[in-house]
């Protein structure tokens, strides 16, 4: 696989796991970040940050996140 031609790329999408917009970042070296991941507990934490569904965010299990990258990567 080729290194891309930029070092960063990002998007905003909805996400229905934390129920608010969330921004997918891509590094050209494969690495990924969600600002979901940040702002929102993950499942079975008890903050005001939880998710209205109570689900909350799991970054390491986010297919949308993963399905992003991969897009952007295997080209």
């Amino acid at each position: 696989m080729e290194k891309p031609d930029w070092e960063i790329t990002a998007t905003t999408v909805y996400c229905d796991s934390v129920g608010d917009e969330v921004t997918l970042m891509v590094y050209a070296d494969g690495a990924c970040k969600c600002t979901g991941s940040r702002k929102h507990a993950a499942a079975g934490k008890k903050t005001r940050s939880t998710s209205k569904k109570g689900r909350g965010c799991v970054e390491a299990e986010c297919l949308t996140l993963s399905r992003y990258r991969d897009s952007l990567l295997i080209s």
